[in-house]
């Protein structure tokens, strides 16, 4: 049964929405707040995952239109990336779906630990070219192994999926970051559009919940990506870190002690 949530806990889901949105359009991994924040208000760990899709569609989809119409996303040119990504969503969420809610709730604190630590400890490769990469074979390998990985991970879990999307790009494409957000923010936008589609099939989802902090995401995210585009992501990063992992090890106190 799902809780019944009250005003402070109401204020907190829409306060950590807007963080996360900004927060996941400038740098990616805004789930590793939402996430977390949805588990510690109550929600089954499936509906809570099924939920933070619905959110997250609001600010992927913000977010990705305003990098489209910056010119800092071609779909034609990454349609492979975008395709294998909504395949592997959905390979994902179905694989989750068979998962054991006590399973979940002891697997998903490390997840998140372990995306937070990659996120603090991976530095992005500098680079300034405006330049899409040159059209090979091995280009299109690259971009349907990233697009399966990255989109069955996001079907499975979800946090952190945006920073490793901006980080591969920039490793595999020689992008400069902002173009690596574009992509990014693209792709987590398909993968979450096909598993919030599982996820409602499956009735893994609080219409409400998911709406209001949508609204909020979707606030932040324009916010996000206009001042990514404008300033840069490195301002975010201490403020973004510090509150995953206080929000991280307090769900592994919980689910483990």
């Amino acid at each position: 049964m799902e809780p019944v949530l009250d005003i402070t806990m109401w204020a907190i889901i829409c306060g950590v929405g807007f963080v996360a949105g900004f927060i996941d359009a400038v740098a990616g991994g805004g789930g590793m707040l939402t996430v977390p924040t949805l588990l510690a208000s109550g929600l089954p760990p499936h509906v809570a995952l099924g939920t933070n899709k619905l959110a997250a569609t609001f600010g992927s989809f913000t977010a990705s239109y305003t990098y489209y119409k910056k010119k800092l996303f071609n779909p034609l040119f990454w349609k492979y990336s975008l395709l294998a990504t909504a395949v592997g969503a959905i390979m994902g969420t179905l694989a989750v779906s068979l998962i054991s809610v006590e399973l979940l709730e002891k697997v998903l604190p490390i997840i998140i630990l372990a995306t937070a630590a990659y996120a603090f400890f991976t530095k992005s490769i500098p680079c300034h070219t405006h330049t899409l990469p040159e059209k090979t074979p091995q280009l299109m390998t690259k971009q349907v192994a990233q697009g399966l990985t990255l989109g069955f991970y996001d079907g499975v879990a979800g946090p952190g999926t945006g920073a490793f999307w901006t980080t591969s790009n920039a490793a595999l494409y020689r992008l400069n970051i902002l173009m690596s957000c574009g992509i990014a923010r693209s792709c987590n936008f398909v993968s979450n559009i096909f598993s919030l589609a599982l996820f409602a099939y499956l009735g893994h989802i609080n219409l409400l919940v998911g709406l209001s902090m949508g609204l909020f995401i979707m606030i932040g995210a324009w916010v996000g990506a206009h001042s990514a585009i404008k300033y840069g992501s490195k301002f975010i990063r201490p403020i973004f870190i510090g509150i995953v992992l206080i929000l991280s090890l307090n769900l592994a106190y919980n689910a483990w002690f």
